[in-house]
């Protein structure tokens, strides 16, 4: 079957099944995790670390699968919050894998501080450091800087919509032949996330992104893309405070060139500090 019906045949079977089972009072405890591609408003409980993994499979790339690893700590509390985030994407040609370029990130819970509330918001900052190579496309050769806005709003008993805006701007980032110049990418998206039970999630996120690249001459061309993202979740909540919750999702480009399916892989596991 092809990729792009698997999935949707999946998250339609998924939503018929929790349909069934949805109970008709108060509401579930909803999974408060990070998204597959944008983020959630919501920061690490104090004690709490959290370990996110997204394996993204995208065959016709340069780079045809990508690997993200993301660990989130409380600083000390949920007011802020610091994380890194590595990139890791295998190369078709040698066969490779490379790193990309690094964040360090901090973020701070402006609304919604203890998960109180019907609205979050919790701005981030990140450096990005250059350990990507710029030779090969894996990374821009020099430090950005990275700011992004994740708002998260309850929409009644079943649903939470999350809004994200954000940009990158890299000083003198390189072309692959060494040329140098002002690079800077933007990014919006949204994300409905349906909670019918305490354990499963079936969201949708809608993701646009215009990146802006170094040509050999120094002049800079730009690249967009208008990506749907329709997935599923759910939480296994083991003895001892561990939580994990895969997911499984199909990001599917729309605009420009549309038709192009990825498949995603999602791991997180949440546990206390002590």
């Amino acid at each position: 079957m092809h990729r792009r019906s698997f999935v949707s045949s999946l998250v339609l079977a998924a939503v018929a099944v929790v349909a069934e089972e949805a109970p008709g009072g108060e509401p579930p405890a909803k999974i408060r995790d990070n998204l597959f591609l944008l983020e959630e408003a919501y920061n690490q409980e104090p004690g709490v670390v959290q370990h996110i993994q997204v394996f993204q499979f995208q065959p016709g790339e340069e780079f045809p699968w990508g690997y993200t690893f993301t660990e989130e700590w409380p600083a000390p509390t949920d007011l802020h919050q610091w994380s890194v985030t590595v990139p890791l994407a295998g190369d078709a040609d040698p066969g490779a894998t490379e790193i990309g370029d690094v964040l360090l990130n901090y973020r701070i819970q402006a609304l919604g501080v203890g998960g109180e509330g019907w609205i979050a918001m919790a701005p981030r900052l990140s450096i990005v450091l250059p350990t990507g190579d710029y030779e090969t496309g894996a990374g821009r050769g020099v430090v950005g800087v990275q700011i992004n806005l994740p708002v998260s709003i309850d929409l009644g008993k079943w649903f939470t919509l999350h809004v994200n805006g954000g940009m990158t701007v890299t000083p003198n980032a390189f072309s692959l032949e060494g040329r140098t110049a002002t690079t800077l990418d933007a990014n919006a998206g949204t994300a409905l996330v349906w909670f019918p039970l305490t354990w499963f999630n079936v969201l949708l996120e809608t993701v646009f992104a215009s990146n802006e690249h170094v040509h050999d001459d120094g002049s800079t061309g730009r690249h967009d893309a208008l990506v749907l993202n329709p997935g599923v979740r759910f939480a296994i909540d083991v003895p001892g405070g561990l939580q994990i919750v895969p997911g499984l999702s199909s990001p599917i480009e729309v605009w420009p060139e549309g038709g192009n399916v990825d498949l995603l892989v999602y791991l997180s596991l949440e546990h206390p500090l002590w």
